[in-house]
C-alpha cells in the first residue's frame, strides 16, 4: 500500500505524536517476578496494603519514654525496662521511665519520648533537662501506610523507591507485564560493527548501540538481523523476519527520499505507512506503519536524529506498548543562553548544556548541533524545546527536558 501521507508538507510534531500515542495498543500478557527483579518493569496491577508501616508506635530517637504527666521539674524517674528495635516491651510502670532506641516500639501507657541528648543519668535513675512537649519523637502506627492503602498504581514503571516501599509492607513478587521484544534494523551497505576493521567509505554502526541501549533502559529484549544490505530484496527479507519476531519494529535509516533509501518503500511492499516525515529538528524522515500486522517505526540515518526521534517519539510508544501510565517526561522551563534572530519552520530539539548563574538556570548549545554529531549529546545535560517559526533571545524562557527524565543517562 502506498503512504497517505505522500505530500510536500511535513505533519507537526504534536500530531504525529498523537497519532503514534493513540496507535499503540497495551500487552496484555502478564507475569510474576521476585521483587529483586522488578526494577524497571511495569507495574500489572493496583498494590494495597495489609498491613500498617510502622505496624506500632515507635520511638524516632534514642532516648526515654515517659508519660507526659509524670514529668515534673528536677524528677528523677527510674528506668523500669530497657527496649530495643525488634523486642516487645512489658507493661508500662507508671511514673517511670523506659530505655528506647530508635525504632524501638512505645510501651501502652507511654506517650512523649525524650531524647538521650536531654537526658541525665543520676545512679539507677533518669533525669531530664528541656521542655519537651507531648508525643515528641514519637513514629505513630501508620504514619507511612495504612491497612487498606494503594500503594503503587498499575502502570507504574517500578523505580528502587518502589521496591523499597513494596518491601516496607512485605510484598516479595509482584505482577508485571510481560518485557516487549523489538526488532532493530541498521540499513547501509557503509556500516562495520565496532571491532571490524573499517576501510575507506565506511563507517562504524553506532545507531544500534544507541538504540539498544536505550532499549535496554527501557527494559525491552532487543532482536537484530544484524545489518540490512541497501538493496531492496534485503530490506524487505529482514522486515519481514523482524515482523515474525518482535512486538515492534525499530530501524534506523533508509526512510529518506534517496536512491538508495529503500525501508520506506519495502515496509510499502509488506505492509503500510500512516505517518511520514514530521516537522521536527533533528529527524524529519521519519515513518510509522506496520509490517505483516506488526507496528513499524522508521527513525532517521543521523546519529543524533536517531536518538531525538527515540526519545520524543518511539518512548512514549514503548512506554504506552508496556502498558505505563505516564508516557511524557516532566520539562523545566530555563532561560536561553544564546541569540538566534533566524527561526526555522520544525520544533527544534537542541542538545544543551545547563549552567547556573546568579540561581538562574541557562541553556546554551553543546557543541555542533548538526543530526550527524552524536558527541554533543554526550556533552549535554538534555534537550532544549525550540518550537517552530520561534526566535531566540538571551533569557528567553524555553522548556528543557533532562536527559535523565528520558531514561539517557
Amino acid at each position: 500500500m502506498s503512504c497517505s501521507c505522500d505530500s510536500g508538507k511535513l505533519q507537526p510534531f504534536e500530531s504525529g505524536l498523537a497519532q503514534l500515542v493513540n496507535a499503540a495498543s497495551s500487552v496484555q500478557e502478564t507475569e510474576v517476578v521476585e521483587l529483586q527483579d522488578a526494577l524497571g518493569r511495569v507495574l500489572a496491577r493496583d498494590v494495597r496494603s495489609t498491613l500498617a508501616v510502622p505496624p506500632a508506635d515507635n520511638s524516632a530517637m534514642d532516648g526515654y519514654a515517659v508519660s507526659y504527666k509524670d514529668l515534673a521539674e528536677g524528677k528523677v524517674f527510674q528506668i523500669s525496662q530497657r527496649v530495643a528495635a525488634g523486642h516487645q516491651a512489658t507493661a508500662f510502670a507508671q511514673g517511670t521511665a523506659v530505655r528506647l532506641f530508635t525504632g524501638s516500639e512505645i510501651p501502652a501507657g507511654a506517650d512523649t519520648v525524650i531524647m538521650q541528648e536531654e537526658a541525665r543519668l543520676e545512679g539507677t535513675g533518669v533525669r531530664f533537662v528541656g521542655q519537651p512537649c507531648k508525643g515528641d519523637h514519637i513514629r505513630r502506627a501508620g504514619q507511612d501506610i495504612n491497612i487498606g492503602d494503594q500503594v503503587i498504581m498499575q502502570g507504574t514503571v517500578l523505580a528502587p523507591q518502589h521496591l523499597g516501599v513494596l518491601a516496607s509492607i512485605g510484598v516479595a513478587d509482584v505482577s508485571v507485564y510481560r518485557r516487549l521484544r523489538v526488532a532493530v534494523l541498521n540499513t547501509g551497505d557503509e556500516l562495520v560493527m565496532p571491532g571490524m576493521p573499517c576501510p575507506r567509505g565506511k563507517i562504524y554502526n553506532s545507531n544500534f548501540f544507541t538504540l539498544s541501549g536505550l532499549l535496554s533502559r527501557l527494559g525491552c529484549d532487543v532482536w537484530t538481523p544484524g545489518i540490512v544490505k541497501d538493496t531492496p530484496e534485503a530490506t524487505q527479507q529482514a522486515l519481514a523476519k523482524a515482523a515474525g519476531n518482535a512486538d515492534l519494529i525499530l530501524s534506523s535509516g533508509g526512510v529518506s527520499v534517496g536512491e538508495e533509501d529503500h525501508v520506506k518503500s519495502a515496509v510499502e511492499a509488506l505492509g503500510s505507512l500512516s505517518l511520514w516525515r514530521l516537522a521536527i529538528k533533528p529527524g524529519k524522515p521519519l515513518a510509522f506503519g506496520e509490517v505483516k500486522g506488526t507496528p513499524f517505526i522508521g527513525l532517521p540515518g543521523n546519529p543524533s536524529a536517531v536518538l531525538v526521534t527515540f526519545l520524543m517519539l518511539a518512548r512514549p510508544y514503548l512506554l504506552k506498548m508496556q502498558g505505563a501510565r505516564n508516557l511524557q517526561p516532566r520539562q523545566y522551563q530555563v532561560h536561553a543562553g544564546f541569540d538566534r534572530t533566524k527561526a526555522i519552520s520544525r520544533k527544534e530539539f537542541l542538545r544543551v548544556i545547563v549552567t547556573n548563574e546568579d540561581g538562574k538556570l541557562f541553556a546554551a548549545p553543546a557543541h555542533s548541533q548538526s543530526s550527524g554529531v552524536l558527541s554533543s549529546a554526550v556533552m549535554a545535560d538534555g534537550l532544549l524545546v525550540v518550537p517552530e517559526q520561534n526566535p531566540v533571545v538571551k533569557g528567553d524562557l524555553l522548556d528543557f527536558i533532562p536527559f535523565a527524565e528520558l531514561g539517557a543517562v
